[in-house]
This record gives structure tokens, sequence and C-alpha cells, in this order.
């Protein structure tokens, strides 16, 4: 087996994120066109590679005002901390589609170990266009990673009180990542992906 690298297709790759609000409902939102790239063998996907990065200032809940105040020095100030990263540190795999992927995540300038519970969702080779012209096939790999976070460990930490001791914006965030990937040009195809 060899090592092969795929590519996020940012168009197809991106984050939606869920947090309690109001203390009776969720605020859902997204972050698109993430950009990053996985290394694997087949044959070792424990020693998969995955780096990722989002572009902070995308999030977008569907009402201006509060992704104005999400973009500031209340939330993820942007100004700032334009991006966020993450870097894979272990992998493990449960099953022939089920996996563990531990890594560094950082956000607003703090960086905490987070795992996500990843599922391989298959292969299939396409058509590739560039500059109007088909130089497919490509092959293309997919993920759904998911994983919750308590927003106070990167610093993400404004909020307001209720009554009855109330607060408007929960601690923890669930988060689920959607990856496209695209198997770079020249390197082998026909192989199924372990990770």
């Amino acid at each position: 087996m060899v090592t092969t690298r795929w590519f996020f297709e940012p168009g197809h790759t991106g984050a939606m994120f869920r947090a309690r609000h109001m203390m009776v409902t969720h605020v859902c939102g997204t972050l698109k066109n993430i950009e990053g790239a996985v290394s694997f063998d087949p044959g070792a996907p424990e020693r998969a590679r995955v780096e990722a990065t989002v572009d902070a200032g995308q999030v977008n809940t569907g009402q201006p005002q509060r992704d104005a105040h999400l973009r500031s020095a209340d939330f993820f100030d942007v100004e700032n901390h334009p991006t966020w990263t993450f870097t894979s540190t272990a992998i493990r795999q449960l099953s022939p589609t089920e996996f563990s992927l531990t890594g560094d995540l950082t956000i607003r300038g703090t960086t905490r170990p987070v795992t996500f519970d990843v599922t391989y969702l298959g292969q299939w080779d396409t058509p590739w266009w560039e500059d109007g012209r088909d130089l497919g096939p490509r092959r293309r790999a997919g993920f759904t990673a998911r994983t919750r976070l308590n927003r106070h460990d990167f610093g993400v930490s404004w909020n307001d009180t209720m009554d009855r001791g109330g607060v408007v914006v929960g601690d923890m965030i669930d988060v689920t990542v959607d990856v496209e990937a695209v198997q770079e040009a020249g390197q082998e195809t026909g192989q199924e992906a372990a990770a």
C-alpha cells in the first residue's frame, strides 16, 4: 500500500455548530469553505495525518446582527484571530468505517486537544472540470466528523444572565464537519480509503 494525499474540496466541505440559546432552544450556524488535507495509507490508517484551516469570519447563523457579534471580541475576535486550525495527533480505527480522530484545535489563539468521532462515507470516481474541460475522473472520498466542545476552553466566554439563574448562551457546542476530499492528481486510484 502507498500513502496518498487528498485535499478538501472547499465548496463541498464545511462545519455546522449548535449552541443552546435562552435556556429553551438552539441556535445553529455554519462555517463554509474549510481548507485542508488528509494523507493516509489504507493499510495503516493509524498513521494518517489530517490538517484543516477554518476562516472564522465566514460564520453564518442567518442573522446579521448575531453574526457580527460572533465575529467580535466577545466571541471569536476575528480581527485578531481570523483563522482556526486543526492538526491531528492520533487516529484509532474502531470499525471499517468508524474512527476516533484526536488533534490540536486552535480557536482564538488557544490550542486544546479535541477528539472527533469520524464516519467514512466511501469514495467514487467523478468528473473533474478545469477551464471548461473535464480532466477526470478524479476520486473523491467523504467523511463526517462530530465532537462536542466547551467554548470556555477556547476563551469564547461572553454571556448574559437571565431570571432564575438562566444564561443566554450554553457552554457546550455541538460540531459536525462534512468533508469531501479529492485525491491529488497523479496518484494511484482504485484503492479503498481506510481513514
